[in-house]
């Protein structure tokens, strides 16, 4: 079943609209959750600290042979990877502060 043009004219453009002049609305609830996903900085390979909601956002690079151990543990219990090593910080964080006292 064709599907015809979907909006476009023959010349592969999207048609003009009629309202080209109208000025839309900002969306702040879009615009907040951009600027939360938007990392602080420029550099790419820094992700340490870019905030995301209450939490902060870590990177982990593992060696290839750790890399694949973690996939496949993940793997059998049925999670991510990601999933799976915030557990075992999270335990660890919570076995460290219980070594302090806290």
């Amino acid at each position: 079943m064709p599907l015809g043009s979907l909006g476009r004219s023959k010349s592969g453009r999207h048609r003009p609209s009629d309202r080209e002049d109208e000025v839309v609305p900002a969306d702040d609830e879009l615009e907040s959750y951009l600027a939360a996903l938007a990392p602080e900085t420029t550099d790419a390979e820094t992700t340490a600290g870019t905030s995301f909601g209450n939490a902060q956002v870590y990177q982990l690079r593992l060696q290839l042979m750790a890399n694949e151990q973690l996939k496949e543990l993940a793997a059998e219990r049925q999670t991510s990877p990601q999933a799976l090593a915030t557990e075992w910080v999270m335990q660890r964080l919570e076995w460290e502060a219980r070594q302090r006292g806290f």
